[in-house]
């Protein structure tokens, strides 16, 4: 059993894996999530399931992965918030995505209680984490990240990278997501450029992933674009999210983004093509490649799912199930 204990709160489809890899890991998890029953398994499994965050006040390592900047405020200061009492976890690690200011902010006030805060967005879906090839940036303070690194490390399994004080992590990571804003719509109109020129999406891709060009990313977001299988990974609105991040970002730092600005509002036409659907809502709960429809539409292409299985690169054997 390794000595620190650990909160976790955010059982989404990220926070499960990754608090998943540290109890597997023999580490004491203590969990918490607003939807109890989403926690219940890994409780099952060998968590510790708790009333409130502000019941995980007394762990050394405490850790939040959750949707926005907001829900991190709530978990951590909110009613029945983890530094609503007198207590305070040693360390407070946030894996989120949320902005510079927000996680400045919030380093200010957790330090104000007498915690250390690291902040460690990762790239990679849920399935890169069972797969072992999540990725993690972390920055704070250097010694604090040393006595954690371990931690750290279990969760994100394919590489950490350190990359020095203050919110720098929170550059990378919208970076990381302007990037991926940019090659999926990218990726978009090329697949639907080649399909319309009469070469099928499974050829097509089969080519860019063989090629310099190809990338886990490529690869792991083949078996959707080839099925059309929209099951949610990551949605349009926090990929929208995040690229207004980056443009936020760009202007305070007097960085022309030319391309991500006109990616935004190529995604933003996905938002609109929504509203075309039966139930606009529930369309845009699926995955963001689904932003391969809106392409297709706009070229004037009627797409079918070519029922061809592709491997992900993501598979995890039976045994590590």
């Amino acid at each position: 059993m390794n000595s620190q204990r650990i909160g976790w709160v955010g059982m989404g489809r990220m926070g499960y894996p990754m608090a998943e890899r540290l109890v597997r890991a023999g580490y004491d998890v203590r969990i918490w999530n607003r939807t109890r029953s989403k926690a219940e398994p890994l409780a099952a499994a060998g968590a510790t399931l708790v009333d409130s965050p502000r019941d995980l006040a007394d762990v050394d390592v405490f850790c939040t992965m959750v949707s926005t900047g907001a829900d991190v405020e709530q978990v951590y200061f909110g009613e029945n918030g983890v530094l609503s009492g007198s207590g305070a976890p040693k360390v407070m690690i946030d894996w989120s995505s949320i902005s510079v200011d927000q996680s400045a902010d919030l380093r200010g006030r957790v330090n104000d209680r007498g915690a250390e805060f690291l902040c460690s967005p990762v790239s990679g879906n849920g399935k890169c984490v069972k797969a072992g090839k999540l990725s993690a940036v972390v920055s704070g303070p250097e010694a604090v990240f040393d006595g954690v690194r371990d931690i750290i490390e279990t969760v994100a399994a394919n590489g950490v990278s350190y990359v020095g004080e203050g919110e720098l992590a929170r550059f990378c990571k919208i970076a990381h997501n302007v990037f991926l804003g940019v090659v999926t719509q990218n990726l978009a109109e090329i697949t639907v450029l080649a399909e319309k020129a009469g070469v099928s999406r499974r050829a097509f891709l089969d080519f860019m992933n063989n090629s310099v060009m190809g990338s886990i990313f490529t690869r792991y977001k083949t078996n959707a674009l080839i099925n059309l299988d929209w099951t949610t990974t990551f949605t349009p609105a926090l990929l929208r999210k995040d690229m207004d991040l980056g443009l936020t970002a760009a202007r305070a730092l007097d960085v022309p983004m030319p391309v991500t600005a006109t990616t935004r509002e190529a995604l933003q036409a996905h938002f609109g093509m929504a509203q075309l659907h039966d139930d606009p809502e529930e369309y845009l709960a699926r995955d963001f490649a689904a932003i391969l429809e809106t392409v297709a539409q706009h070229a004037g292409l009627e797409l079918r799912s070519e029922n061809a299985p592709y491997p992900t690169g993501l598979e995890v054997p039976d045994a590590a199930e």
